[in-house]
């Protein structure tokens, strides 16, 4: 049935360009959320009134962050080049996309983790202030589990950015569905290999939000 109506469509060459995606989506998630909540940290303690309070600091660290959620994906990847040369040895394959998709996402969310902490209850911090509990001991037991729905929901929005970032990141060579679609589907004028793969990345997109929306539900104790 399949075959019939996707007989350009090889199954094997499409189950291993969902694989290259998958990959690099979910490492470049892990690494994103690792760095977007240490920025996104350094952006909410280091503001006016927090417990690293230092303009200098927070208006570097801000600009930093707003440049590079600002540059357009596919002229960051062109940018990147040389840097992901010298770290990957190679601009071929998925993991050649790595460094474009974690430098490009990470401020993006940064500021979505920034946002969560500044919708914490003041009064909160201020009561582990006055217990005397440490810098560390607020981050990680008042700030990070009260700002987690918005965390999760914010990397859920962010994952799905990715996907589209691998799509794109897939013409210029880095693998994926991305690239099956561009070279053997577009460029070979097959429709039915770009549409196949347009359907795969929209079935991942839809899984991720459906599991984004489900913890962040189960931690929204609101």
């Amino acid at each position: 049935m399949l075959e019939q109506f996707f007989p350009n469509v090889k199954w094997d060459r499409m189950w291993e360009a969902t694989t290259e995606t998958l990959y690099m989506t979910s490492i470049s998630v892990i690494a994103t959320f690792i760095l977007g909540i240490i920025l996104g940290l350094l952006l909410f303690l280091t503001s006016k009134g927090n417990i690293w309070e230092n303009k200098p600091i927070n208006t570097i660290i801000s600009a930093i962050v707003n440049i590079f959620r600002s540059i357009p994906f596919i002229l960051l990847i062109v940018l990147l080049i040389p840097f992901t040369k010298l770290i990957v040895g190679s601009m071929i394959g998925e993991n050649a996309a790595l460094p474009a998709l974690i430098i490009g996402a990470a401020p993006f969310y940064a500021r979505m983790v920034e946002i969560g902490l500044r919708e914490i209850d003041k009064g909160v911090i201020e009561a582990a202030k006055s217990m005397g509990a440490k810098t560390s001991t607020i981050i990680l037991k008042v700030l990070l589990p009260e700002s987690m729905p918005a965390l999760v929901s914010g990397i859920t929005v962010t994952a799905i950015s990715l996907v589209s970032f691998t799509a794109m990141a897939g013409v210029i060579g880095a693998g994926g569905l991305g690239n099956l679609a561009y070279l053997e589907g577009f460029q070979r004028g097959r429709f039915d290999v770009t549409l196949m793969a347009t359907v795969v990345i929209l079935v991942i997109v839809f899984i991720i939000q459906f599991v984004g929306d489900y913890i962040t539900t189960k931690l929204d104790k609101r």
